[in-house]
Order: structure tokens, then sequence, then C-alpha cells
């Protein structure tokens, strides 16, 4: 997820951008009609994941055979009331194994999960941010601590929930940024992938979310950046009366055996940038 709420700036780019105005008469309108089912579709998840999950586990312990897919429909059914037209470009992996995308919005948490079950990884201060850590629970975000004192311990809790089969998904970005473009990866972030704990047939699947502005606005219109705050980006985006569209495209996976940090940080980054269309603004 993103380093910090935004009351305070992360990526900023070349330039800031515009204060989002306020929502018109039919923007509210437009709100109340695609927000309200949005929140009954996650309130009507969450108390159905919850027994399903208690369920799910007496028959096949820490998997998640049902409930994984059960998130992703919850998370097409939102896209579907909110307007966002989405499609999905190749197929998820086989086996055991992570995913890495680049980082344009809190809408990643939708968008990301409707292609495929998937289970994020954000640091811990994003499990209190309102709204936020509505959709993080749903989707059983995996928390981490950036301390090097928890790194074994959390190194020992990743490999364990790969281990299970649980697709974990990084944003080896660190931010998010205006949807135009890839920000430098961390390698740092790739060094969890190397422990001995973790299967020997463990890949890396790369993942790029390409989004597409409604017509008439600016490109970076669904970015999540800069001095944005949560509550008007997400009035922006359901006053819109057409919405855009975001297509994800699944790249072929990365075996890990043999691999380094940084090399698996640049065959990663190279592959989520193939997924843009050549464009001068697209670059970090």
């Amino acid at each position: 997820m993103s380093e910090a709420p935004r009351t305070a700036a992360t990526w900023l780019g070349d330039d800031q951008p515009a204060p989002l105005p306020r929502p018109s008469a039919l923007g509210w309108a437009l709100v109340v009609l695609r927000g309200l089912p949005i929140i009954l579709t996650l309130v009507l998840g969450v108390l159905f994941l919850l027994p399903l999950r208690l369920i799910e586990r007496l028959f096949t312990g820490p998997r998640r055979p049902v409930t994984g897919p059960w998130v992703q429909g919850v998370c097409r059914i939102c896209l579907f009331f909110m307007g966002l037209r989405w499609r999905r470009v190749g197929r998820p992996m086989k086996g055991a194994g992570a995913a890495v995308a680049n980082h344009a919005s809190w809408l990643d948490i939708l968008v990301l999960n409707a292609a495929m079950p998937v289970f994020f990884v954000s640091k811990s201060e994003v499990a209190s941010w309102p709204g936020i850590n509505i959709l993080t629970r749903v989707t059983n975000t995996h928390f981490v601590t950036r301390d090097p004192k928890l790194a074994r311990q959390q190194a020992e809790e990743f490999a364990e929930r790969t281990r299970a089969g649980h697709r974990l998904l990084f944003f080896p970005e660190g931010t998010s940024s205006d949807s135009q473009r890839v920000l430098p990866f961390k390698p740092t972030l790739f060094q969890g992938f190397l422990d001995p704990a973790l299967p020997p047939d463990l890949a890396i699947q790369p993942v790029t979310a390409c989004y597409q502005a409604p017509p008439g606005e600016d490109p970076r219109f669904y970015g999540w950046w800069g001095n944005l705050e949560l509550g008007p980006h997400l009035l922006a985006v359901l006053s819109r009366p057409r919405q855009g569209a975001v297509t994800v495209i699944l790249h072929p996976p990365i075996p890990v055996a043999g691999e380094s940090r940084k090399t698996l940080s640049a065959k990663a980054e190279a592959a989520v940038r193939s997924g843009f269309l050549p464009d001068p603004k697209a670059k970090a």
C-alpha cells in the first residue's frame, strides 16, 4: 500500500495533482446510487465470509479454496456497481508463488483481487486507515512491520502463508503513483522471496494494472498520489457520470531459484513496465 495517509505527501512527480472539485447535484446522486450497493456488498461479503472461513478451516486448514474466490467475487460486484470496466489478460500462475504489481490507487484492492484471488502485503499502519481498513479485512491483507527485530518472525509468517497456497501480492514501488507510470522497484522488498523456508519451486508473477481515465478527464484520474486525500478522491471516482476502464495483465511467472533480490527486482519491474503502452508521460 502507500507509504502514508494522504494528509502527507508521497510520490509527487513533476507537479501536484489539481484540487478535486466537489461533486455536483448529479454527482452526489451517483455517489449514493453507487456507494450504497458497494457498502452493502462489502458488509454482506464480510458477514458471509466469517462463517465460510470457519467451515473452510475445518476441512482445508489454513488454505483458502473457497473464501479466496468468494472475495474475488465480492470485488467484481463492487466494480460492477462502480461502473468501472475491467478485463484480464493472461492466466494466474499455478503452484507456489507470489505476485508483484504496480500501485496506482486504492482501487487496486478491488481491481487486482477481481483478476485473481490474492492476499495483499501492506505495512501495519494501513490497518487503521478509515475505509481502507474494511477492504483490507475483507481481502485478508498480510500486514508487516518495518522493524529489523521482527524480520525473522515476519519471514516465517510469509513462508507459512505461501506454503498454505496463499498468493501474496506486493507493491515493490513502495507507494502509489498517478497510474500512468511504474516507479522504480525497491530490491530490498524481494529479500523475503529468497528465504530458505519457502518452497524450492517458488515463482513470482508480475502484474500490470493499466487504468484508462473516463472520457474528457485527466489521464491520471484514477491515480491516488501527491497530496490527494482519500475522501475527495473516492467521491470524485464515484460521482463521475461515465467511468473509464482498467486492464490487468498477468505476465509469465519468474522462477526464484538462482536469482538474487536485485535480479528478481529488475526482471519483475521490466515485466510490469512492458504492460504499459509506450507513452512519453509513462516514465518513472
